[in-house]
């Protein structure tokens, strides 16, 4: 897996994004880096702003191809407030922007546009994986 850990992440959301987005793992078709690209800004602002107190904290961040099946997996893995933003209700996206309560949106995306995505509280950190198959 290449990867790297960020500290401290306050106001480095772009280059932790920047740093994934450049990896060798990543497809080169168009469609599928705005995919990955917008779950990577979703996950990583949230882990940004809501992970630490003041965004005072580390970040690891991370990808690796499986060359036989093609499918890439990004892993983002934290130290701060234990949070599963799986366990959060889908947003009514059926509702307008004004109707919606705030927050959520991010996640659904993700989950929208990765394959799968997990998460695990492991050894006092949270690690949240997304994957995404890669076509040749």
């Amino acid at each position: 897996m290449t990867k790297k850990r960020f500290n401290p992440i306050k106001e480095r959301s772009s280059e932790i994004v920047s740093f994934l987005m450049a990896s060798p793992d990543m497809p080169k078709d168009p469609d599928l880096r705005f995919k990955i690209e917008l779950s990577i800004e979703e996950a990583v602002e949230n882990v940004v702003r809501y992970a630490y107190e003041g965004g005072i904290g580390w970040l690891e961040a991370g990808t690796k191809l499986d060359d036989e099946s093609l499918i890439l997996t990004i892993e983002l893995r934290d130290a701060g407030t234990p949070f599963n933003p799986l366990e959060k209700a889908d947003p009514d996206v059926t509702l307008t922007a004004n109707e919606r309560p705030i927050g959520g949106l991010g996640i659904y995306l993700c989950k929208n546009m990765m394959d799968s995505i997990s998460y695990r509280y492991e050894d006092g950190n949270n690690v949240l994986v997304m994957k995404k198959q890669i076509k040749n």
